[in-house]
């Protein structure tokens, strides 16, 4: 049997779905225009009409009702207020879906759900048709002229600048130098370190035989 079959869960769970259809219901009051996947779309626009027909009645009751499922009181008075004007003379079908195509990636079917009344506003308006999330820059100020340099100050600083280099220049030079003195005088003590160390191998074998030879003796 079918019973309770005309539910769409979405793959969520009770409390999941409902906070997510809340969340989604109060950023389409918000933008007038959300994007979202197909089936989704289709189950808002029944949640979202049920609560623009709850702001067109205005009672406290509905105001209640309402409240239990917005939870931002600047988008429960734009229900109660410019939405319920909006849509006074009209009956029903206060929303529409439009599809966009599929998602690169799942190649999810991708739907555009909005309010029938809807018209883009014009760049610097103001009513929240901006993407959320997305701040919106201050305007750059206005860099400060920078002021007139003279000839004589520029040819300082290029004097000072010259001198800088040379000193630089001739410490880098003076490094050099002392570096090569450093490597001729490793150089030349090299032929003598290696003359002592052959003499010293010479004269530990004699030493050594001498040292037999006495042994020998004492025997």
């Amino acid at each position: 049997m079918r019973h309770l079959r005309g539910i769409k869960r979405l793959g969520r769970t009770s409390p999941h779905r409902i906070a997510m259809l809340r969340n989604m219901a109060t950023s389409l009051f918000r933008h007038e225009r959300i994007q979202t996947t197909a089936v989704k779309a289709k189950v808002l626009r029944s949640y979202a009409e049920k609560l623009i027909t709850l702001g067109k009645r205005g009672d406290l009751a509905s105001r209640r009702l309402a409240a239990r499922d917005v939870h931002d009181k600047e988008i429960l008075r734009k229900l109660f207020g410019d939405l319920a004007e909006r849509f006074r003379e009209r009956a029903g079908g206060y929303t529409r879906v439009l599809h966009m195509g599929y998602r690169h990636g799942d190649a999810a079917d991708m739907s555009l759900i909005e309010l029938v009344d809807y018209k883009p506003r014009a760049a610097g308006e103001a009513a929240g048709d901006e993407k959320p999330g997305k701040a919106v820059r201050p305007a750059k100020v206005a860099k400060a002229a920078k002021p007139e340099v003279s000839a004589e100050a520029k040819a300082d600083k290029a004097a000072a600048k010259a001198a800088a280099k040379s000193v630089k220049a001739a410490a880098k030079t003076e490094k050099a130098a002392a570096k090569t003195a450093k490597v001729k005088a490793k150089a030349d003590a090299k032929p003598a370190k290696v003359a002592a160390k052959a003499k010293g191998k010479v004269e530990k074998p004699a030493a050594k035989k001498k040292a037999s030879k006495e042994k020998t003796a004492e025997k």
